[in-house]
Formats: structure tokens, sequence, C-alpha cells
């Protein structure tokens, strides 16, 4: 799982002092002062060898091209905001649905169970293991694969005993074995609760109940 970096805490205007907007920077030059350059240019000029035709519109050229890139930074940055305010809004819309994502962990809820998938490469079996806080194993099952493709699971909350355990936090591991005695690791895909949405730097970062914080483009189904 990935967490959320400080930035976080900067979007809330909580990361120091602000920075000056490119727009207020007091030593950049605007076009007002392009101007007023250019004029003094032409007003100190020599006029036994005065500016060129070219050389004056070059620098009307290199003036309009400059205006143009601010133009554009401004537009870009506002596109940029509002794209990060709709990905938020459309985010919120996941607070509360269950979602499909890669993970070593399982959230095993007060009541019910706790479920997922892994990808088998071929017909054989999955034989899953779960561990607690400590990572001692607590239960193990074995799930039947009679195709290559997804092969969901899930486990009930008991121990080797059929004792149910407390809710929290377990990690588990997938092995396939084939008819012919071959083994693989698989990777294991676990369902879990959006409880809230956070916006960094890099996308928007869903927090799921009991597995910690995942980019949004980790998660492979929405349920």
């Amino acid at each position: 799982m990935t967490t959320i970096a400080n930035d976080v805490y900067s979007s809330l205007g909580l990361g120091g002092a602000a920075k000056p907007a490119a727009g207020k920077n007091a030593d950049a030059l605007g076009q007002a002062d392009f101007l007023r350059l250019m004029t003094e240019q032409l007003k100190h000029q020599d006029p036994l060898n005065p500016m060129e035709n070219s050389a004056f519109l070059g620098q009307l050229a290199q003036f309009s091209t400059v205006q143009g890139i601010q133009d554009l930074n401004a537009s870009v940055a506002g596109f940029s905001s509002a794209m990060a305010s709709d990905q938020l809004l459309r985010g919120a819309t996941m607070v509360g649905r269950e979602v499909l994502l890669p993970a070593s962990k399982l959230a095993l809820p007060a009541d019910g169970e706790a479920s997922g998938v892994v990808a088998a490469p071929a017909p054989g079996l999955v034989t899953f293991e779960v561990t607690d806080a400590n990572g001692l194993p607590v239960r193990q099952f074995t799930v039947p694969a009679t195709a290559a493709g997804e092969v969901p699971f899930a486990w009930d909350g008991t121990n080797a005993a059929g004792q149910r355990l407390p809710e929290g936090t377990y990690g588990i591991t997938a092995r396939h074995v084939t008819d012919t005695g071959a083994t693989s690791t698989l990777n294991t895909y676990v369902r879990g609760k959006v409880e809230s949405v956070s916006v960094g730097t890099d996308g928007l970062y869903l927090d799921i109940e009991g597995l910690g914080t995942a980019p949004l483009d980790h998660v492979l189904r929405v349920g």
C-alpha cells in the first residue's frame, strides 16, 4: 500500500509560508515594464546609427512570444486546478463503495468474511495462508483452480481450531500447485471498503478500511 506524503498538509495551508503566486512576483517584468524599456531604448539610441527595423520587429516578436507563454501558463494552471477539483468530486462518489486492489493484507470485519481473488496460471490448487500481526500463521485453506484465470477466495475469520478471530488486519499469501507438482507464488487482490478520499501531488488516493491508503490507479474493480 502507499501512504500520502506531507503535500496533503500543504494543500490545507498547513505546510508553512505560502509561496508568492506567479503573477505576484515582484522581480518579474510585466508588459508595462517591457514597453517602458523599449521606449527608453528608442529615446536614447544613436541618431546617426538608429535601430534597424528588423531588430525592432525582433524585439516585438520576442515580447509577443513571452506574453503568449505567460497567458498559456495561466490557462494551464487554471485547467489543472479545475481538473484536481473535478477528480476529488469524482473520487468522493467512491466513499462507501467496495473496491478490489492488490494487497498482501486482509481486513477482517467484526462480522462476516474477508475475500479477494488471485490469478491462477493453470488448473491446480491454490493454498492460502493467513497470518496475524506478528506474522504467525493462524489459518490455511485451499481453493481449486479449474482453469487458468481468476480464482475467488474467502476467509471466514476463524483459525485452525474453528474459533472466530478478532477483527483487524491480517496478512495473506497464496501458492499455486499444478497437477504436475509445479509451484508458484501468486499475487493476492483483496476487497476493501473506501472510507475517504485524499488528494496528493501525483493524483487521488483512497483510504481503505483496515488496509491503509492506495492510489486510485491501483483499483482493479469497483463493487
